[in-house]
């Protein structure tokens, strides 16, 4: 066969298809797998290593930390740089260790010329302490102490009395959250209420000295409420302050630490492979369902998720009645003339313009103006504070409707047309009418294509960023949108998104290397979302496919 007939025939172009398929497969898989290795890998507890270093000029000290990264670079780019590199060496091996001790040594990352690590080690007894501030901290236990006075020296012991009080302070840690964010939260949210109804009734003129007293009497009920919670907070922050411990660190100093402020132990160099393994889901699930930390650079994604997850699913709730609404209409009742090509022209353009176009749209129309007269209209007693006229869930759910709106419309109509036509003239030639005919067999027809258009949409939403920083979300919310308080769903809030969480990390935070694999992990997680989504419509469309095929036939 000749190349003409070879081309002619298709086999050039069939193979052409598949090699680019498979380019772009391993393109993906490759992606995913590099942002999972370098994400996912942080979680698991690694070997630390004590080494004496010597520098280039002569400066020598005992090294404890994790092996994070490794560099080579030229020994004339280093020497431009300012590093003394001996003569003749031609390159230059740099490692990058994770020292931690911030507080102490300043920083908690460095980087180590390879040939000035001598006597590598790597000891059983060397300690690793999550913190709430400062990151980690790396040394050896020496003692325990309860009260100022030493409870356990002998290091078996002291490691585990260690664990056991860190499991004691993590507990009343624990109890205090709880009832900061849930008791506390309920009165202030009350006594909040208490002073908007005596504002609105003063700008009525409806103030009465009955209504004064009612207001009053609920605001010494919660201040006596919350009295009793603040002795009992008191109580417990006593309690957590108990017990410290101290620790030696590589220079030989000591350093003493309070346990409250210890998240988790670990002797990293001491654990097997099943030990390391129940670490590793520890720190996965405390990732998952944690607070943030240091500037988002600990800790975990829990408010993140379950903003983004809330977003999505009352953009969901929006833009699935308007898309398929306007989709019947374009396609089974509007007249098929120039206007409504015109519409569905402007509907395509409408998907492909920019994101952040959306949000400055958002932002002017809905926040400014929308949400600027809903608080003249209905909560003027708030005034200055805004509520619905500053950025926040509803205008974030609201903007992304509108930029999802598109691809619902697109999609729906598409399934609307390839519905047989006999089948509409079918139903009413039996009687049925216009409204039940749409109902009964159009609609469940057309559901493959409705449910592949949603759930499309639910997936570029929330990968979406740009809209969300002008339209509602903030490095760090205080409190969850959805709470134990009336109304419980509070539109109004601000909350926090794993994208923006992402590119708070990336860019805004003020340790990068600490912050880098917070960054892939969580890219990872969003990314695992949207694959779930994904794989979610194609089957919902395959088994509604499968469902209405006999009518098709």
């Amino acid at each position: 066969m000749n190349t003409r007939e070879y081309f002619k025939n298709g086999d050039a172009w069939v193979w052409l298809n598949a090699g680019t398929v498979a380019i772009a497969v391993i393109m993906v898989v490759g992606v995913i797998g590099m942002i999972a290795v370098r994400g996912m890998g942080h979680f698991w507890p690694a070997d630390v290593m004590q080494a004496s270093y010597t520098d280039y000029q002569g400066n020598s000290s005992i090294v404890v930390g994790e092996l994070v990264d490794e560099r080579i670079d030229t020994a004339k780019r280093m020497r431009e740089s300012g590093v003394d590199v001996p003569a003749g060496q031609e390159t230059v091996t740099r490692r990058l260790f994770k020292v931690g001790n911030r507080d102490v040594t300043g920083a908690d990352f460095r980087w180590l010329f390879a040939d000035g690590l001598k006597d590598i080690r790597y000891p059983d007894d060397i300690v690793v302490l999550e913190r709430y501030e400062w990151g980690n901290f790396y040394g050896r236990l020496k003692h325990v102490k309860e009260a100022g006075e030493v409870v356990a020296a002998d290091p078996a012991k002291a490691w585990a009395e260690l664990q056991s009080r860190i499991e004691r302070s993590n507990a009343i840690h624990a109890e205090i959250s709880a009832l900061e964010k849930g008791e506390i939260g309920r009165i202030n949210f009350a006594l909040d209420k208490l002073r908007l109804e005596e504002r609105r009734l003063q700008l009525k003129d409806q103030l009465t000295p009955a209504d004064q007293a009612r207001i009053e009497e609920g605001r010494n009920a919660q201040n006596a409420a919350y009295g009793k919670i603040s002795e009992r907070l008191q109580k417990l922050n006593s309690d957590m302050a108990r017990d410290s411990a101290v620790f030696v660190l590589p220079d030989g100093s000591e350093h003493e630490f309070e346990l409250m402020k210890i998240v988790g132990v670990t002797m990293p160099n001491a654990m097997g492979v099943i030990g390391k393994t129940g670490t590793y889901f520890h720190n996965v699930g405390n990732f998952l369902f944690d607070d943030p930390r240091e500037a988002n650079t600990e800790g975990g994604v829990f408010p993140a998720i379950f903003g983004t997850v809330l977003m999505v699913l009352i953009m969901t709730i929006m833009v699935t009645p308007l898309g398929v609404v306007a989709a019947i209409y374009l396609r089974e009742y509007a007249g098929q003339g120039v206007v409504t090509q015109t519409v569905r022209i402007a509907v395509n353009n409408l998907a492909g313009v920019p994101s952040i176009v959306y949000g400055v749209f958002g932002l002017g129309f809905f926040v400014y103006f929308l949400g600027g007269n809903l608080d003249r209209l209905f909560y003027p007693e708030a005034s200055p504070a805004p509520v619905f006229g500053t950025p926040g869930l509803m205008w974030a759910s609201i903007t992304l409707a509108l930029l999802t709106l598109p691809v619902v419309i697109v999609a729906t109509e598409e399934g609307l047309a390839r519905i047989p036509r006999a089948l509409k003239e079918g139903s009413l030639a039996l009687g049925a009418t216009k409204a039940e005919t749409l109902w009964r067999v159009v609609l469940p027809m057309a559901s493959p294509s409705i449910m592949t258009g949603v759930i499309l949409a639910i997936a570029r939403a929330a990968g979406e960023v740009a809209p969300l920083m002008l339209v509602g979300v903030v490095k760090l919310a205080p409190t969850l949108p959805l709470d134990m308080n009336a109304p419980f769903l509070h539109l109004e809030r601000k909350f926090m998104h794993l994208g923006f969480h992402i590119y708070d990390v990336g860019f805004q935070s003020p340790n990068v290397e600490a912050a880098r694999p917070l960054v892939y992990a969580t890219a990872f997680l969003l990314v695992l979302v949207i694959v779930v989504l994904n794989l979610t419509a194609v089957s919902l469309r395959n088994r509604l496919r499968e469902k209405y095929k006999a009518l098709e036939n």
